[in-house]
């Protein structure tokens, strides 16, 4: 019997005798169904005649075929009309219904996600960034008592001075040792800082220069009795805070001297902090350039032109209804210079604490920062109003 008479070719892998004939006892070959049921179903495909698993167990090229498909019919055949096929069937195979893939099969031309726009993020609100209820409190209180001091007794608004200083240069030595290593003495700044404005008070700017001459010599001296290492640092530190906090401050003590030295310190106070408070209402709402990113990122010209605008209206009003034989005019002169000494003086001290790292001076004042902090505006600007004052009106 030849191998016809079993109905099939025969497979690879097949685990009965292949070429001794059939096996007794086996069932006869031919279909196992009714031919009427036969017609009912579609032809199964013709399964070539090669080895299942690629031929001989040791070969393992038999692996890469088993990620591919097990029929003929599963690979991708060119496209054609399915209904033009003897064998369709409109009840099994839709003609509008895409055929389902293989288990595991990638889809070979998936169709794109419509592209969604990322949601827009929420608008953040500014900050002013910091507690502004604690600024406005402290901010009232030291008004009260430098108003309070200043028209009461003068000696006392003094006294108010000498002590702005003191804190204020333990500030800055404070900050220079921390974050330098600077050892600026304490001790010969902190006296002749306070005699320094006791003097310009009691003597006049020739008081002032004196007292100034002989802090520096007291600092030198004094930083003698350390190693020498650092001493050029340390005095050269020491002069700078002699000259950047007292001496800048006696100016206001010479302000008060005058007649009419309350109303022109008054005006000093008023127009420094006006222009403060202008440049950062203006720059907060509107401010978009930046003035100086490098020193202070916060400034922008916006709020400069708000710092101006504001103290040139304010400096009119002050000189034509507070200061004796002041003209408004001479008031819009004032406010402009009074901005321009407070930014900068501003973006100085900005420029100190950058070096240093730090963001504050001291943390003496809720909402504010230190002595310092508070003082950097007004610093620079007392000798601006004091020259100013003495050219428009005069000393007396």
């Amino acid at each position: 019997m030849n191998d016809s008479s079993w109905g099939a070719p025969p497979q690879a892998g097949y685990w009965g005798p292949s070429d001794q004939g059939p096996v007794q006892g086996a069932a006869p070959a031919g279909p196992t169904y009714d031919a009427p049921e036969a017609q009912q179903t579609r032809p199964m495909p013709t399964v070539p005649d090669e080895p299942a698993y690629g031929g001989h167990q040791d070969d393992d090229r038999g692996a890469a075929r088993l990620s591919g498909p097990l029929f003929r019919d599963e690979t991708q055949q060119p496209p054609y009309d399915a209904r033009q096929s003897s064998a369709y069937d409109p009840r099994t195979q839709p003609s509008d219904t895409p055929q389902a893939q293989p288990y595991g099969a990638v889809p070979q031309n998936p169709e794109p996600m419509p592209d969604v726009p990322p949601p827009a993020p929420a608008p953040q609100k500014k900050s002013a960034g910091r507690d502004l209820g604690a600024a406005i409190g402290v901010g009232v209180g030291l008004g009260a008592i430098i108003i309070a001091s200043l028209f009461v007794v003068k000696a006392v608004f003094v006294g108010v001075i000498a002590v702005a200083v003191v804190v204020g240069l333990w500030e800055l030595t404070s900050r220079l040792q921390e974050r330098k290593g600077i050892k600026a003495p304490l001790v010969p700044l902190a006296v002749g800082g306070a005699a320094m404005v006791v003097a310009g008070y009691v003597r006049g700017s020739e008081g002032a220069w004196v007292a100034m001459a002989l802090t520096a010599l007291a600092v030198l001296v004094w930083r003698m009795t350390e190693p020498p290492e650092g001493y050029l640092k340390d005095v050269t530190a020491g002069v700078f805070a002699a000259f950047y906090v007292p001496f800048l401050a006696t100016f206001v003590a010479l302000m008060l001297t005058a007649d009419d030295g309350a109303w022109r310190v008054m005006t000093f106070l008023l127009l420094t902090v006006v222009s403060d408070t202008g440049a950062y209402a203006v720059g907060w709402r509107f401010g978009t350039h930046k003035l100086a990113p490098r020193i202070s990122p916060g400034k922008t010209r916006e709020g400069l032109f708000g710092a101006v605008s504001f103290a040139m209206v304010a400096g009119a009003l002050c000189m034509q209804f507070l200061i004796d034989d002041g003209s408004w005019w001479q008031g819009l002169v004032l406010g402009l210079a009074v901005a321009a000494s407070a930014t900068l003086g501003d973006l100085g001290e900005s420029m100190i604490k950058r070096d240093l790292g730090i963001k504050d001076m001291g943390t003496l004042l809720p909402g504010h920062g230190g002595i310092m902090d508070r003082l950097d505006s007004l610093l620079p600007t007392a000798p601006v109003v004091w020259l100013l004052m003495v050219l428009f009106v005069g000393s007396g």
